[in-house]
């Protein structure tokens, strides 16, 4: 299931106290804490596009979040969630 694009814009604007509200809430849809909570760290990437006429690679930077499950590095794409700062 993905996410609806307006909600997730919606979440990149929340301050802090409505992110705390927002996991409140889906711990209690959830029926409790969530049990794991991996450390999640955000970096930016550069990217290459793989097309050979490119003259601009690598594009970016991209945000990625980063983190440890069952052992392994796992990364998704977070997007332009930081690119103001």
């Amino acid at each position: 299931m993905s996410l609806d694009r307006d909600l997730i814009d919606a979440v990149k604007d929340l301050d802090e106290h409505g992110l705390r509200r927002l996991m409140i809430l889906a711990e209690a849809r959830l029926g409790g804490p969530i049990a794991e909570r991996p450390e999640v760290r955000l970096r930016p990437r550069h990217v290459k596009c793989g097309k050979p006429a490119c003259t601009r690679c690598p594009h970016g930077p991209y945000w990625y979040a980063y983190w440890t499950q069952d052992g392994k590095r796992r990364s998704r794409y977070v997007g332009k969630l930081l690119d103001e700062e």
